[in-house]
């Protein structure tokens, strides 16, 4: 019997010479560096917030907290304003990743279709947005004209659409639904909108993960729009609410019930756990879809 007849069994493995063992224990070393490099701030911000102020400032606490302490997160959970912000947060991240999905992906699926005629010049158009902006000043002006000054749908509406996701979808689409499934789909009588509904849609669940983790990180995130347009403290978002009680504290105006005193001792564990409780909700919310982001990143990066 040849060689070529012989059947491939999956346990059988190319002996391992020495200088193998030598180079995966190298690339072992290099990965767990980098981890620790990565995830030991993350870390020390976790266990500085449950920690002593004083131990946190004089350098004490490396690796488990010293002095267990929950006195930060108290001063700032009794600032009302942060369940409000909390809600105005969530509630613009959620509609706000709607509207982009709803906007995006049918958008990206047209311009994958090669029946299309405009797609290129369509694509050229978004991709020109990319590079190129009008500015703070006219955006504002825009904003006021549209009258969303001071209105949720500030959030939502000026960045519907992103022609970044919208590139990544349309490569997803182009790469991963085969033309053979739209022939058979024309074949049943299935129209476009059908295919799109029935079809398309049920398989792009990695591509649907990406984006909108994408879009809901980009709204959670979102510091900047509140800033400039928002005027009424009942419509922050958490990040201003944040901001706002960060900045009073470090100049003594005892906005979450602190005294002076308490405010200068506690400062830097406040800091620490206002970056816990903004980064909470994606901390939790990432692990659950990383299997559909990892997928959907791959796929999409095949064709360009």
């Amino acid at each position: 019997m040849s060689s070529d007849n012989i059947p491939w069994n999956p346990k059988m493995r190319q002996k391992r010479t020495p200088s193998d063992v030598v180079v995966d224990g190298i690339i072992w070393l290099i990965l767990i560096a980098v981890v620790l490099v990565v995830m030991y701030p993350l870390w020390f911000v976790v266990i500085a917030s449950f920690s002593d102020p004083t131990a946190v400032s004089t350098g004490n606490v490396t690796l488990w907290p010293v002095g267990f302490s929950l006195d930060s997160y108290r001063m700032i959970l009794a600032d009302g304003r942060i369940w409000r912000g909390y809600l105005n947060t969530i509630m613009y991240s959620v509609i706000g990743t709607a509207v982009n999905l709803l906007v995006t992906i049918p958008a990206a699926y047209a311009c994958s279709r090669r029946e299309f005629k405009p797609r290129r010049l369509i694509m050229l158009f978004f991709t020109f947005t990319m590079f190129f902006g009008g500015g703070l000043i006219p955006s504002y002006l825009l904003i006021k004209q549209l009258n969303l000054l001071d209105s949720m749908w500030v959030f939502i509406l000026p960045g519907a659409f992103g022609a970044y996701n919208f590139i990544i979808a349309r490569s997803f689409f182009e790469s991963s639904i085969p033309e053979d499934l739209r022939d058979a789909a024309r074949v049943d009588g299935v129209s476009y909108y059908g295919f799109f509904l029935r079809i398309v849609l049920p398989l792009s669940g990695a591509i649907l993960a990406v984006i909108g983790l994408y879009c809901f990180v980009s709204h959670w995130n979102d510091y900047f729009t509140g800033l400039i347009y928002i005027r009424s403290q009942d419509k922050q978002p958490l990040q201003v609410v944040l901001q706002n009680i960060l900045l009073a504290n470090q100049t003594d105006q005892g906005s979450v019930g602190m005294s002076a005193a308490q405010s200068q001792n506690l400062g830097d564990q406040i800091k620490f756990g206002i970056i816990i409780i903004s980064t909470l909700p994606l901390l939790i919310l990432y692990p659950c879809i990383q299997k559909y982001f990892n997928k959907g990143v791959m796929i999409g990066a095949v064709k360009g």
